[in-house]
């Protein structure tokens, strides 16, 4: 599919505006962009030690997009007994949340939800009904005695 192509090109790009990569021989060496944000994460637990933070997400897309975020890092995202599928926890640097992790997924997110509304307008437009608009707000009816 184009779109999960371009979406993927998307995500690729935002990566690399946050690891500093600009030309596209940066672009190229984006294998090494990695190595060297988890060896900044490790330069920064030994000066600022990694806290737990919780993690509560909206949905499952979110929840997904987050581990993928985390693990790229080398972080191990969990969730305690009984808690909601849409919580993880994590123990991550402040300053490597505040800095890095937790910017680039809100701009990762923001892109991956935006195609999703996309996606999911034009199949529901396709497949159910054209008009998928919001439904009227009306007052409610008066009870008769």
């Amino acid at each position: 599919m184009a779109g999960e192509a371009a979406l993927r090109e998307t995500l690729e790009r935002i990566e690399a505006l946050f690891v500093g990569a600009t030309t596209p021989g940066e672009r190229a060496a984006a294998a090494n962009a990695r190595d060297r944000v988890r060896a900044r994460l490790e330069e920064l637990r030994e000066s600022d030690p990694a806290v737990e933070h919780q993690f509560n997400l909206g949905d499952m897309w979110s929840r997904k997009l987050l581990v993928a975020l985390l693990r790229r890092y080398g972080i191990d995202p969990y969730r305690y007994y009984r808690q909601r599928h849409t919580t993880l926890m994590a123990r991550v640097p402040q300053r490597f949340l505040d800095e890095t992790l937790w910017p680039e997924f809100l701009e990762m997110h923001k892109t991956l939800s935006s195609y999703l509304e996309r996606v999911t307008s034009q199949v529901i437009a396709e497949a159910v009904h054209d008009d998928a608009s919001e439904p009227e707000v009306v007052q409610p009816l008066l009870e008769s005695s």
